[in-house]
């Protein structure tokens, strides 16, 4: 069984599980960390979104969150200059290749990117950045559910979890700003090796997959 260590997040004192990341201890204590990629548990977090960047006194640059794990007597601030810029500038990069239309979307009111934008006071539209986005097409071949490219963040949870059922219907092809998921040889979900058990849709942060009903 695992020890407690005491930490210090924004001038406060927690006791956290010994070993834990500290996105999740953090997490745990109530103090919000954005975040999009990382699973509790992971060995080895992707770190892909940057969202989850800190400062940690004793170290020279932010780190990211999911990647580290807790020691006793930790100082960590969640809110600094050079946080808040990283934050913002990866915010804004995955805005750049996502459809904005909210409203439109079947997860409005309910998507990670919201409630990011609304926990760090960011905007839902490109101020600084040019879209990227070209419109992808959208596969609502599966009899529950919709997979909307142009909505998807790129985060790897259906992708893993996909992995962890034992499905393997689905991966990350290409790479830079061509990267998607898709099927082997692109054929739609419902024709794949897709089950359709959904447990896809349900780790989705976004409205790249949502269900029809």
């Amino acid at each position: 069984m695992k020890g407690k260590v005491t930490i210090t997040i924004d001038g406060q004192q927690y006791q956290v599980p010994e070993g834990e990341k500290l996105l999740w201890a953090a997490l745990d204590c109530g103090i919000y960390i954005p975040h999009l990629c990382s699973i509790r548990g992971e060995e080895i977090p992707e770190a892909s979104c940057r969202l989850c960047f800190v400062e940690i006194e004793g170290l020279p640059d932010p780190v990211t969150s999911c990647t580290q794990q807790v020691w006793d007597g930790m100082v960590i601030r969640t809110r600094t200059p050079r946080v808040d810029r990283l934050v913002r500038t990866a915010f804004e990069l995955l805005l750049s290749n996502h459809k904005l239309r909210c409203s439109e979307c079947l997860k409005n009111r309910n998507c990670e990117l919201q409630k990011i934008a609304r926990e760090r006071k960011l905007k839902l539209k490109l101020t600084r950045l040019r879209p990227m986005l070209e419109e992808k097409p959208v596969d609502d071949s599966p009899d529950g559910f919709i997979y909307d490219p142009n909505r998807c963040v790129l985060c790897g949870q259906c992708v893993r979890v996909d992995r962890l059922v034992g499905t393997g219907a689905i991966g990350f092809v290409n790479r830079g700003f061509s990267r998607r998921v898709a099927t082997f040889a692109d054929i739609p979900l419902a024709a794949s090796r897709c089950n359709q058990c959904e447990e896809c849709v349900k780790v989705c942060p976004t409205g790249g997959l949502v269900f029809k009903k």
